[in-house]
């Protein structure tokens, strides 16, 4: 039979596995490269994962920095995990280190300067589902307004969808109002994606992306403790791994 001169189905999914190795050869040796020319080594995890603001950092840090965050397997293997196989001296402390969310940074910035820019450098969120709530939010009595400015109540068309995530509000000449306070979440609540919306459209942002310095290697010090890693339980709901982008490729 003559072959079908219908159009087929090609999936988009498949990836070509040469070029995955090769992609994963490269960032072995560009790790391995910026462990020899930099002074310091510095494991660090991410509060809050967004993908934005991991760029916005690596920028700010381009020509004196470089971060890497994505495949802890790909960036132990670059550095060792064991004596035996270390690149250097010593950084088989750092590779073995590498499990879960965190990410490699490498500088020749002086730890005291790294850690006080890290440390200050602090971005509000929103919130999403899982997050911790850390603090309470209440909604008074009267008309609900966005980012509690008196001077900008929900418009009447809103009114359903606040009360689909659930708001007991009416209408009152045509604002969404409230006839007693409500809360929308208390400190310590684990969000639901209803309380995250309606945080949201309230513009509340109860999340920051922070980056947390679990400490760093240098050929002279060996490995230095800092703020040390979260426990696991810390990654649940925090959107450790992203925004469903790939940051490898660039970070």
């Amino acid at each position: 039979m003559p072959k079908s001169k219908r159009s087929q189905v090609v999936s988009l999914t498949k990836t070509d596995k040469r070029s995955t190795k090769a992609a994963k050869a490269a960032q072995i040796d560009e790790i391995k490269s910026h462990a020899d020319s930099e002074k310091y080594v510095w494991v660090f995890s991410v509060g809050n994962m967004r993908n934005a603001a991991l760029k916005d950092v690596r920028q700010r840090w381009k020509g004196s920095g470089r971060l890497f965050f994505g495949r802890a397997k790909v960036m132990a293997k670059a550095l060792g995990t064991t004596p035996e196989e270390e690149h250097r001296p010593g950084l088989h402390a750092v590779g073995r280190r590498l499990g879960g969310p965190v990410g490699l940074f490498f500088t020749s910035t002086p730890p005291d300067e790294v850690t006080e820019w890290f440390r200050d450098f602090v971005k509000p969120d929103f919130a999403r589902a899982g997050n911790v709530a850390p603090r309470d939010v209440i909604l008074p009595e009267g008309p609900v307004v966005m980012y509690n400015d008196p001077s900008s109540p929900f418009p009447s068309s809103m009114e359903p969808q606040l009360r689909k995530l659930g708001l007991s509000t009416r209408l009152v000449k045509g604002v969404p109002t409230l006839s007693q306070s409500q809360i929308v979440c208390k400190e310590g609540d684990r969000l639901t994606s209803e309380q995250t919306q309606l945080l949201k459209l309230l513009g509340e942002r109860l999340a920051e992306f922070k980056i947390r310095l679990a400490g760093y290697w240098s050929e002279n010090d060996g490995w230095v403790e800092v703020d040390g890693l979260p426990d696991p339980e810390e990654y649940v709901g925090s959107s450790a791994l992203g925004d469903g982008e790939d940051v490898d490729d660039e970070l």
